[in-house]
């Protein structure tokens, strides 16, 4: 079966698929993106992802060359097209193509791209739970905005990676900020903390989706910063993501070590999630 993409605002098959060589994104990784989940062909918390794209744009001066409920339509065309049942969306917008200077001008037309795949959630990781590698958080101050310029996540991914973790656990000096590519979440006495949505970290869509089914379930969550050694004393640590859903920690390994055996309000949790993505 042909599998289509977005491109030149059209769907294209995708062995034709192309991206100018003077596009902004490979010069500075001048752009947005945006993961969407799937299920059963139904895009999950799709209004959320695009108002936080929206806001992404903002955030750079990036305008949209059409407007906004345009893209989000020609997005679920390439979804009909390529008849996805269980997977992800990947949309990206890069500022345009212009002749490499740090000096973008405003006259650019914006490039969006976007791919479709079907891709499992992970739920061999969601039974038997992951590692984490503590690591300096080495990014850069906007990690509120959704960036296609990802070096220092991925830096740290690829750091878990060779000490034979699934994931990053990020912090600047002790105070733990998130994942490479996740947000992290503390448990201590039946109270959920997580860092607060600020330029330190990106206000996942997922994280916002948990606190909603807290309040739903009466489970105290705080947006309150924890450090490392607050983790020494956690009871439950956990990540959660598009991707991922909601994934236990078992172990941290790195500028720290801690192991966690319980993970009972994960397990709630992440039950709670199952049945309310189809619901």
């Amino acid at each position: 079966m042909m599998q289509y993409v977005w491109a030149h605002d059209q769907l294209t098959p995708q062995e034709e698929a192309g991206v100018h060589l003077q596009d902004r994104g490979y010069y500075f990784g001048d752009g947005i993106y945006e993961v969407i989940r799937l299920y059963d062909g139904k895009p999950f918390l799709w209004d959320e992802h695009f108002e936080r794209f929206a806001r992404s744009a903002a955030e750079l001066d990036l305008p949209f060359p059409k407007p906004l409920e345009h893209i989000m339509q020609d997005m679920l065309t390439l979804i009909e097209a390529n008849h996805v049942h269980n997977g992800i969306i990947y949309l990206q917008m890069t500022r345009g193509v212009q002749e490499r200077n740090h000096l973008y001008s405003r006259d650019m037309i914006p490039v969006i791209t976007a791919f479709t795949k079907e891709e499992d959630v992970p739920s061999h990781l969601q039974e038997e739970g992951i590692t984490l590698w503590a690591v300096e958080d080495i990014r850069w101050l906007r990690c509120d905005i959704k960036t296609i310029n990802l070096l220092g996540n991925v830096m740290a991914k690829r750091s878990a990676e060779d000490n034979g973790c699934h994931e990053a656990l990020l912090h600047r000096g002790h105070t733990v900020t998130e994942g490479s590519s996740t947000n992290v979440f503390m448990v201590q006495n039946g109270v959920i903390y997580t860092h607060p949505a600020d330029n330190y970290i990106l206000k996942g869509i997922t994280r916002q989706f948990i606190q909603k089914l807290c309040i739903e379930k009466g489970i105290p969550f705080e947006e309150t910063a924890f450090t490392l050694e607050d983790l020494q004393d956690a009871d439950e640590l956990f990540i959660a993501s598009t991707s991922h859903e909601i994934v236990p920690v078992n172990h941290v390994s790195g500028t720290m070590e801690k192991t966690l055996p319980s993970r009972s309000l994960t397990d709630q949790l992440q039950q709670s999630f199952q049945e309310r993505k189809l619901s």
